[in-house]
């Protein structure tokens, strides 16, 4: 399984569009991180850029994101990208807490930037 997050410096950046780069976790069975790449965000990244489709060719099936449009999330559910909103800190951190306890979609579009992983 892969799983992208928006980044800069190591961080999850709230605004998917304005991404530095793409950490790419490659996970195993066991739910543990065995590689990462690095992923250059295209010029124009969000919604209208061809990312999604860069992602899903690497094998990419999860995004946990900070904040994006309802576009962009179409786009990338329509390339086989699930999508979990409202992720902060560092990239390392949110996917290990993703693979070790369940992280629910914040729900909140682009308007709100307030938000963490919500844990249920």
């Amino acid at each position: 399984m892969k799983i992208a997050l928006p980044s800069r410096q190591n961080m999850i950046d709230g605004h998917f569009g304005h991404c530095e780069y793409f950490t790419v976790f490659t996970v195993n069975e066991s739910k543990e991180i065995i590689s990462q790449e690095i992923v250059d965000s295209p010029t124009g990244c969000g919604c209208k850029s061809n990312i999604a489709g860069v992602l899903a060719n690497m094998g990419v099936t999860l995004m946990l994101a900070g904040n994006m449009g309802q576009g962009a999330v179409n786009v990338l559910h329509t390339a086989g990208i699930e999508v979990l909103r409202g992720c902060s800190g560092d990239v390392t951190t949110v996917a290990n807490a993703w693979l070790h306890g369940p992280l629910t979609d914040s729900g909140t579009s682009c308007s709100e930037h307030e938000h963490s992983c919500q844990h249920s």
